[in-house]
């Protein structure tokens, strides 16, 4: 699938769950090991690049997300 670009919505640190914004609205959640630099954290307001893969539950997940601008 071919990258999108999106902003940070929420991020739980403790429970390393966040929810990505997609620039047509659409949310995606993403687990703390899918944050591509390998910190496992990324602020709120972070514009990122994330690609859309099959999860768990039937439900569609951002993988690979990688922050482009922190704002």
């Amino acid at each position: 699938m071919p990258a999108r670009t999106g902003r940070v919505a929420a991020f739980d640190l403790r429970r390393g769950l966040g929810t990505l914004e997609s620039t047509e609205g659409e949310r995606f959640d993403f687990h703390c090991t899918q944050v591509a630099d390998g910190t496992r954290s990324v602020p709120v307001g972070a514009i990122v690049r994330y690609v859309v893969v099959p999860g768990s539950l039937g439900r569609w997940e951002a993988a690979a997300v990688d922050a482009i601008s922190v704002g």
